[in-house]
């Protein structure tokens, strides 16, 4: 392919990623265009962008996932480029062969490697073919006698897994052989219903495993670097909640061992784009292939801190056929960066959404802070969507100074009008076991689930109460708050605040 200009790109996602492609289109001087739902229509990343089209609809469903609703708003805005984002249409070959057929440039890998790399079993199969160490596993099982029979040949503890999954879902470990069949049942009921595929199948599972992926960078024309890792152990419930880069695990040679499989994984399928090989990591500094995500991550700010590199830049200057800047080589790791995602959700009500109405934000900032975010003062957090309220990450000349900053940023960052994460993800970064970089998978689970929250400190209480009186005092914004009901307490968030305030 001869290199091509792209005018115009039509984003076709929201919130903080489409927030963080409109920015890096706009410094490459490339027009945007926004893409919206009915309760989208006030967003950020539509303010933002030089165009917006609404899709109608309010689920994702009926809007951000409408292949057809997509590419009428390209038509129809002369958009000749669609950056998926991640997450919605990202990952669905069928919608690049319609993108092609409709005569505009994906910025993204090509439709048969998503494919290859999209189901489980198949991806695999794929990398054992290419000499890509993976877990002992089965192919797609019929049942759940085949299942109970897998697991007692592997051996105990084993992951039951769909397919198709993602993100967490049709997922259960099973350490009893007596509950083998349900949990491949409960596994497969719950893959049809979030993927529309009941495909299960059985796979060993590690010990005490290190979460780790490798983020891979590929041209047109067959060159391919990775970019380092991210550790992405700190997970609740197969979640990611806090990603660093580099992982505090690996040391030289396991690092250059897993980035030259990474790409070894990315040229056995022809990769083109940005992409993410993910492993797994025993006790035994073991790796081995878990699977490959096929678009941007959600963490790729960290990966940014240490390289200087500019992702959503590179993937639209491949996606215009530019061979890559730098070769192998060329790259090096500088400093440490931690990333800390940051939800709208009751840690104290098994972390369930806590959608609402943001009645107040103070954003962090100071030297080497980032705040990913698609919201700002008087979004609406909907129940309709994912409830993340943005990703923040820090830099820092290394690992501590980085933890201690993410620590600071944290405590001020002030939400009132929903529930959030924020003090949960700052115990997180206070456990010694933490701060020493020995943990796995299990972290959460095994150390941080459970306990309960701290106590907000009286500088926080302060600066509420004095929020709350300025809307006391404001006519208008007194009319304008809604007070949200909160899962734990029954009442409003005026109410739980009382209650904070008035523990003597």
């Amino acid at each position: 392919m001869s290199d091509v200009s792209i005018r115009r790109v039509l984003v076709a996602n929201r919130g903080e990623i489409a927030v963080r492609v409109i920015r890096s289109c706009r410094e490459l001087g490339i027009e945007t265009v926004a893409v919206f739902s009915d309760p989208d229509r006030e967003s950020l990343h539509v303010r933002l962008a030089d165009q917006a089209y609404g899709l109608g609809g309010e689920a994702s469903a009926d809007s951000y996932l409408v292949v057809e609703k997509v590419l009428a708003a390209a038509k129809a805005t002369g958009a000749d480029a669609i950056h998926p984002g991640y997450g919605f249409l990202s990952e669905n070959p069928d919608f690049v062969r319609a993108v092609d057929a409709a005569g505009l440039i994906f910025i993204g890998p090509r439709p048969e490697a998503m494919e290859q790399m999209g189901e489980k079993t198949r991806a695999r199969s794929v990398m054992q073919a290419a000499d890509v160490p993976v877990v002992p596993g089965s192919e797609a099982l019929a049942n759940g006698a085949e299942a109970a029979n897998f697991a007692a040949e592997i051996g105990l503890p084993v992951m039951v897994k769909a397919a198709a999954g993602g993100g967490g879902k049709g997922m259960r470990r099973v350490d009893d052989p007596e509950a083998v069949e349900r949990a491949f049942e409960a596994a497969r009921s719950e893959a049809r219903k979030s993927f529309g595929d009941d495909r299960v199948y059985v796979e060993k599972f590690l010990q005490r495993p290190r979460h780790i992926e490798v983020q891979i960078l590929a041209d047109q024309q067959g060159n391919c670097v990775h970019l380092f890792e991210r550790e992405c152990s700190i997970q609740r419930r197969h979640q990611k909640v806090i990603e660093e880069a580099p992982s505090p695990f690996l040391d030289e040679t396991l690092r250059a061992q897993m980035g030259a499989v990474a790409v070894q994984a990315a040229k056995a399928v022809d990769y083109v784009g940005a992409g993410t090989v993910e492993f797994l990591c025993d006790a035994d500094r073991r790796f081995y292939f878990l699977e490959m995500n096929t678009r941007l991550q959600v963490e790729h700010p960290v990966t940014e801190w240490i390289t200087g590199l500019d992702l959503v830049a590179l993937q639209i200057r491949v996606a215009e056929g530019h061979s890559l800047p730098f070769e192998q080589g060329d790259l090096a790791i500088g400093g440490h960066a931690i990333e800390a995602r940051i939800y709208a959700e009751d840690p104290q009500s098994g972390f369930l959404p806590a959608p609402g109405k943001i009645e107040h934000l103070h954003v962090p900032a100071g030297p080497y802070v980032r705040d990913d975010s698609g919201v700002v003062f008087g979004s609406e957090v909907t129940p309709l969507y994912d409830p993340m309220i943005s990703k923040l990450s820090v830099w820092g000349q290394d690992r501590e100074q980085a933890i201690a900053r993410l620590d600071r940023a944290l405590a001020e960052y002030k939400v009132i009008g929903v529930t959030t994460n924020i003090s949960f993800l700052r115990r997180v970064l206070a456990e010694p076991t933490f701060q020493s970089g020995d943990f796995d998978t299990g972290f959460i689970g095994d150390v941080i689930e459970g306990a309960s929250e701290p106590d907000e400190t009286f500088e926080t209480i302060a600066m509420l109460a004095a929020v709350m009186d300025a809307f006391e005092r404001d006519e208008a914004a007194e009319a304008a708050f809604q007070p949200q009901t909160s899962a734990t307490d029954g009442g409003s968030n005026w109410r739980r605040f009382q209650l904070l305030g008035g523990r003597s």
